[in-house]
């Protein structure tokens, strides 16, 4: 997410100072009193990243009173970064990675079982967190959440290298593995500011749909971008045997030619970049937008009773820019 143009999407200076504070409470609420282990836990946080969720947060704080609970929306903003970043550090372990956004990733860089304790540092840091500040709602929701990844993230990998699956099971994968937390970042930042519960709730349907448009997004990306933008090797969810919807599609379209070509991949008959175009033609990425358009229809929906708000344009083109970071 470049910087520069979702400032201009979210034009609230306040809100990016906020973020700056955010990122300053990051490293607070993540240091240790083993220097050692901060020295791991805080190395994927300093190593940047969109802070995508953090800033739904802070914006769905604005439709609260922030002014007065400005401290516990930046506090909801930390405590679903720091789940995400703890994902991480376990995501890297599972896939064997090698790079994480641009730098080494922890398992390489250690090991793996210290990238493990990293990440579960992180998450109890959260918990604790939350159940200083936030209260025992947003203790359960975080709580609940984190199942709904492990659940997501399970059902990916039952499914790894299966060409038996279809666009169904890949999108219960990413509504638990990236909708949840989306949602919840929504939902966390609107129930900090003390929203009206109308609110809270449209805001956490829209942040729902948001984390499917932005998954989908990420998963075209990941076979159209080089590995300088994406901060890892291009086509690395089809190595890994995730089959992300683009390649579904592709099997939908002509079963028996992309079953050879991925069976072909999982024997290491072929380098992957030889036979990513077969999966980014344009009928295969017009279809895959066609169903991030029905997200962003159902997204845009869920929040038609904000329509009068200040805020409804802001997440209109939240929405728009994840659709076209993949043109």
């Amino acid at each position: 997410m470049e910087s520069k143009e979702i400032q201009k999407i979210i034009p609230f200076d306040d809100l990016w100072e906020n973020l700056d504070k955010l990122e300053e409470r990051l490293i607070d609420v993540s240091s240790s009193n083993d220097e050692y282990l901060s020295s791991i836990s805080q190395y994927l946080i300093k190593a940047g990243g969109k802070r995508f969720r953090p800033i739904i947060s802070l914006l769905s704080g604005k439709f609260g009173d922030e002014k007065n609970y400005i401290n516990k929306i930046i506090d909801a903003g930390v405590a679903v970064e720091l789940i995400h970043i703890g994902s991480l550090y376990h995501d890297d372990v599972m896939d064997n990675a090698t790079t994480r956004r641009g730098v080494e990733s922890s398992n390489s860089k250690w090991n793996s079982n210290l990238s493990i304790l990293a990440g579960d540092y992180l998450l109890a840091r959260s918990s604790e967190l939350a159940a200083e500040n936030l209260g025992l709602e947003s203790v359960k929701l975080l709580a609940s959440t984190y199942a709904e990844l492990v659940e997501g993230q399970t059902k990916e990998l039952n499914l790894s290298f299966n060409l038996d699956h279809g666009v169904e099971d890949y999108l219960k994968v990413i509504e638990g593995k990236t909708a949840s937390l989306i949602r919840t970042s929504a939902r966390l930042g609107a129930i900090a500011s003390n929203a009206d519960i109308e609110i809270i709730d449209a805001l956490s349907e829209w942040g729902w749909n948001c984390g499917i448009i932005f998954q989908i997004s990420d998963d075209i990306l990941d076979l159209t971008s080089d590995e300088k933008t994406l901060g890892k090797p291009s086509g690395n969810d089809i190595l890994e045997g995730t089959y992300t919807l683009p390649v579904l599609i592709a099997l939908e379209m002509n079963r028996g030619k992309y079953e050879d070509i991925l069976k072909s991949i999982q024997n290491e008959e072929v380098e992957i970049n030889s036979v990513i175009n077969e999966f980014t033609t344009d009928e295969i990425i017009s279809n895959s937008k066609d169903i991030i358009n029905d997200y962003f229809s159902k997204s845009i929906e869920s929040i038609f009773e904000l329509k009068n708000h200040s805020l409804f344009p802001v997440l209109e083109n939240i929405n728009n820019y994840l659709i076209n970071r993949t043109n």
